[in-house]
């Protein structure tokens, strides 16, 4: 490692090496001519092992031992591309203000000298006159970062748990102006292998491995000029114990990027460990997955109020099988005042799925002065004024925004602009574009067909569903977060009123309902309102009249979380092996009786 180090500092740290890699660890061998990382000259010379094998993801080649002591999942490509995507628009907006000017391959430029030329004689495209006006009035920048190349005045980027390095290399080798990039990893056998991946790829000089406790380097970073600008927390299950420490370590505007896989907890299967770990109990309902996410920001806020620190959420996702957020973090004691008004309780109504959200605090403007105050409430009664059901509480949550909607067009429009940066950019796209739809001031959605389920009726299109709030005067989106979804500003009143009119439409055998059922109760009573289904055109959302990739099926087979890495090394196959053992069991019922189950009838008794 210190023999190619040195040839890096003799080649000066070229882009080329930076983006293809070294052909040799030798320092005397030449590097005029680097053979790619997937074919290394030399074989084992240039590092590979006996038994090693190479993972080619974006400009990333990773190795990875015969032993399987890292584990590497290739779902998560979405999740390193959509943060690539992000940390390079942050980067364009932070770097801006300090001169720099990013150069991102690929991407077309947003200034070209010709055009200065072209305008005298062409006064054509509007596009063009844009350019050559930003052109002439902006200064130009002194600094251009590109990638690979160390920029002095670039961001600090933090890779807590960077297992084998992959997304660290990525940065490295795909989002220009960095500064220097630590992968972390408690493992020392993970860290030699970040090591091994960073000279492999060629970005000695920006990449440095580490083997600390996370927390423990992330609290050693909290004075102010020792921060991080970029935060990566992508851990195996919860973040919870390193969401402490990140919210100190991260600079003033700096970038957390932080991934929850444990979505059995965030989701209502344990709401008492959600309450341990997150301090908001979740419940089991329609609308889990961005209450997930919703979580999550109450839990960085409220860790980030203890040290006058608020956040700013850019982007939270909902996929796969995991949740993932992007929030900027700022210091503000006055700000910070506003926090209990961001946060609310949910009541959840058992029987027809209706909910209430009561925030925990309350703000009033007095002139130039806020005034503060607890909230009034509940906002409803003991029983659900629908069905007569209980209510369940959860909670609390982010009642606020959880996107930037001019930070996501941003990275959309890069995305959508540079196709073949991203293996999987069309899904990018597409989840961006259902962002950007979606109501920003409405919280959590109901899902059509727990709504017809509720009645027992067949379920409305979704396109007549829409139309009917929209010409209720209503609005309503879609949500990434589920398929079904429709997020309205409609109270649950209105949405049972339009269902009440389908179900007229529709009919159900009211004989068969029971007369305690939500569904008898619900339909009881009369609509207040007439519903119109007749189709709008307004009713189907862009992302949808394109086709755009927003759901994609399972890529694999066992493409979910992988098998928790072992403290010593190597990963746990029981796991694993419990999931192919189960996969497709209702699909593949076995028609051979030894393979049954064989046990007596609890209600069989023993007769002579």
């Amino acid at each position: 490692f210190r023999s190619a180090r040195r040839v890096l500092q003799w080649t000066g740290g070229r882009s080329a090496a930076a983006s293809r890699g070294l052909t040799s660890m030798d320092p005397e061998a030449p590097v005029t001519d680097p053979a790619p990382p997937e074919a290394p000259a030399g074989g084992p010379a240039v590092g590979l092992l006996p038994g090693e094998t190479v993972v080619k993801e974006g400009k990333a080649s990773i190795l990875f031992p015969s032993a399987n002591e890292v584990f590497y999942n290739p779902v998560q490509e979405f999740n390193r591309d959509l943060t690539c995507a992000v940390i390079t628009e942050f980067a364009r907006e932070v770097l801006a203000e300090r001169g720099v000017q990013l150069a991102v391959p690929g991407e077309k430029e947003r200034v070209v000298v010709s055009l200065a030329e072209e305008a005298g004689g062409q006064e054509g495209q509007e596009g063009q006159a844009e350019q050559v006006e930003e052109a002439n009035g902006a200064e130009e920048p002194a600094v251009v970062a590109a990638v690979g190349e160390k920029c002095e005045l670039g961001l600090r980027v933090l890779e807590a748990l960077a297992a084998s390095g992959l997304r660290s290399v990525r940065f490295a080798l795909e989002v220009p102006g960095l500064q220097s990039i630590t992968a972390n990893d408690f493992s020392a056998k993970a860290a030699a292998l970040i090591g091994r991946n960073a000279e492999f790829n060629g970005v000695g000089h920006l990449l440095r491995a580490s083997c600390r406790d996370a927390s423990m380097l992330m609290y050693e970073m909290r004075g102010k000029k020792e921060r991080y600008d970029v935060i990566d927390l992508d851990p195996y299950g919860s973040p919870a114990c390193f969401l402490d420490a990140a919210v100190q370590a991260v600079g003033e505007g700096g970038l957390l990027c932080i991934t929850c896989t444990d979505m059995a907890v965030m989701a209502g299967n344990s709401g008492e460990t959600c309450y341990s770990k997150y301090g908001s109990v979740s419940i089991k309902a329609k609308y889990c997955h961005e209450m997930a996410l919703r979580i999550i920001l109450h839990s960085l806020d409220q860790r980030a109020a203890v040290y006058q620190r608020y956040i700013q959420p850019l982007l939270s996702v909902s996929v796969d099988f995991y949740v993932r957020v992007f929030v900027r973090v700022f210091t503000g004691q006055a700000t910070v005042k506003n926090s209990a008004s961001k946060q609310a309780l949910i009541y959840n109504c058992v029987g027809c799925g209706s909910f209430h959200l009561q925030r925990m605090g309350r703000r009033t403007s007095d002139g130039k002065h806020m005034k503060y105050s607890a909230a009034t409430g509940p906002p409803v009664g003991p029983e659900c004024e629908h069905c007569g059901q209980r209510h369940q509480m959860g909670g609390p949550l982010w009642a606020e925004p959880i996107h930037d909607s001019a930070f996501v067009q941003k990275v959309l429009s890069a995305v959508s602009g540079n196709p073949s940066r991203f293996g999987t950019s069309k899904r990018i796209e597409g989840v961006l574009s259902m962002v950007t739809e979606e109501l920003e001031d409405v919280p959590l959605y109901y899902t059509v067909d727990n709504l017809s389920s509720t009645i027992h009726c067949n379920t409305p299109p979704l396109l007549q569903f829409r139309s009917a709030l929209l010409h209720a005067g209503h609005r309503v989106s879609l949500s990434h977060a589920c398929k079904n979804a429709i997020k309205t500003d409609a109270p649950p009143a209105a949405i049972w009123d339009v269902m009440r009119c389908w179900e007229k439409m529709n009919p159900v055998k009211r004989e068969k309902l029971s007369a305690t059922s939500p569904a008898f109760r619900i339909l009881s009573s009369e609509p207040s309102l007439q519903a119109c289904f007749t189709v709008r055109p307004d009713a189907n959302p862009q992302s949808r009249k394109r086709h755009l990739t927003r759901f994609q099926e399972n890529p694999q087979a066992f493409w979910g979380p992988k098998a928790r890495a072992k403290s010593g090394g190597g990963i746990a196959s029981d796991l694993q092996d419990k999931r192919k053992k189960f996969q497709n069991k209702r699909k593949n019922q076995t028609s051979d009786s030894s393979q049954l189950k064989s046990f007596p009838c609890k209600k069989f008794r023993q007769v002579s």
